[in-house]
C-alpha cells in the first residue's frame, strides 16, 4: 500500500566504552570545531545489515569475490547481477533498471546513485538522515593499548610480537535527524512499470531498523553502541507542513543522580505551534536506561523493545 503522510523525526544511538563512526586515524568522527558527530552512513549501514540478515534484497552492501586468488570487492555492475541476477547491457531499458532497482528495499528507502555507463540514474530518496551529533558535553577518548599474538612481519629485525590500538569513546549520545516524503517517487509512477511509488511496508522496515539496528549490529568497535531513542512525527496527508531538521530541537543531558535525560521542551514549542497539521506523534525509548521529558506534547508512548511489528 502506498504511503501518503510525510514523517519527520530523530534517533538516538547510545555508545559507551566503543566507537559508533571513526575517521581514517580510527578516532570518533569530529568537524573541525572537535564535536564528535556520525554520519549519515554510518546509521544507514546497520540498517541494511539487518534487512539483508532478514532475506531482504539489498544493493549497495560490499560483497567480494575471488580474482587472481586475491579476495576483492564487486563492482556496482557485478553487485547488481548478483542481487537480481540479469545483467545490463545497451540494449536494456531504464524502465526495466528501476523497477530492479525499486525492488530493493534499501534503494526503495534511500535512493541510489547507480552511476554505469550504460544506465547512469539518480534516486533522490524518501527517506532523508542527517548528520548525528554527539549531545553529551563529557564525552572522552580512550586508547587502549593491544598486544597482538604475532610479530610484524614487515619489519625483519622484529623480536617481539606487535601492539595495536583501539579507540572508543567512554560515553556519547548521538541524535540524528530524518525525514519521509513519499511524494519523492511521484515522478516514477506511470513510468516504472507496476511502482505503487513509497509503501507504508517500506516505512515500517526503516522505523524497525531505526529502533533496533545499531543495537543488533554488534562488531568489535560496535559493541557498546544501541538505539536508545526514537520520535516519528506524521503529519496530515493533505498538509503543507515542512520541518526542519528536529535535532536542533532535542538535547540530552544527565541528571543530579545521574540518570540519562532527552529535553523536549523545545520540540514541544515547535509542536504546539503546527498541532493542527500533525496526524500523530509516536515516541520511543529504553524506560529502564532514559527519561524522556516530553511534557506538553501529545504522543504515543511505547518501550523501544516492545515488539510492535
Amino acid at each position: 500500500m502506498e504511503m501518503k503522510n510525510r514523517v519527520y523525526g530523530a534517533a538516538g544511538i547510545k555508545s559507551i566504552m566503543s566507537n559508533w563512526n571513526a575517521d581514517f586515524t580510527g578516532r570518533p568522527k569530529t568537524i573541525s570545531k572537535g564535536e564528535i558527530f556520525g554520519s549519515d552512513k554510518a546509521f544507514k549501514y546497520p540498517i541494511k545489515r539487518m534487512w539483508e540478515n532478514n532475506g531482504e534484497k539489498v544493493l549497495f552492501l560490499k560483497s567480494y569475490r575471488i580474482e587472481k586468488d586475491k579476495l576483492q570487492p564487486l563492482q556496482l555492475s557485478e553487485r547488481y547481477q548478483k542481487i537480481f541476477e540479469t545483467e545490463i547491457n545497451d540494449k536494456t531499458p531504464s524502465e526495466t533498471v528501476l523497477k530492479n532497482l525499486f525492488s530493493a528495499i534499501d534503494v526503495l528507502n534511500f535512493g541510489a546513485t547507480f552511476a554505469e555507463k550504460k544506465q547512469n540514474i539518480s534516486i533522490t530518496g524518501a527517506v532523508q538522515i542527517g548528520q548525528g551529533f554527539n549531545q553529551y558535553k563529557h564525552t572522552d577518548v580512550e586508547t587502549q593499548d593491544i598486544l597482538s599474538p604475532f610479530r610484524n612481519s614487515q619489519k625483519d629485525d622484529a623480536d617481539a610480537s606487535s601492539l595495536g590500538k583501539k579507540i572508543v569513546a567512554d560515553e556519547a549520545h548521538y541524535i540524528y535527524p530524518f525525514s519521509v516524503n513519499p511524494q519523492n517517487y511521484k515522478v516514477y509512477k506511470g513510468i516504472v512499470p507496476d511502482f505503487e511509488g513509497y509503501t507504508l511496508e517500506a516505512y515500517q522496515k526503516f522505523k524497525q531498523g531505526c529502533l533496533v539496528a545499531a543495537t543488533g549490529f554488534n562488531t568489535n568497535s560496535k559493541s557498546g553502541c544501541e538505539n536508545e531513542f526514537a520520535i516519528f512525527i506524521e503529519v496530515k496527508e493533505n498538509s503543507r507542513l515542512y520541518l526542519a531538521n528536529l535535532d536542533q530541537y532535542i538535547t540530552f543531558h544527565k541528571s543530579e543522580n545521574g540518570k540519562d535525560i532527552i529535553d523536549l521542551k523545545k520540540l514541544k514549542e515547535l509542536l504546539n505551534k503546527v498541532e493542527p497539521q500533525i496526524e500523530k506523534t509516536e515516541l520511543y525509548y529504553n524506560h529502564l536506561t532514559l527519561e524522556v521529558d516530553g511534557s506538553g506534547i501529545n504522543y504515543t508512548e511505547h518501550d523501544i523493545y516492545e515488539n510492535v511489528y
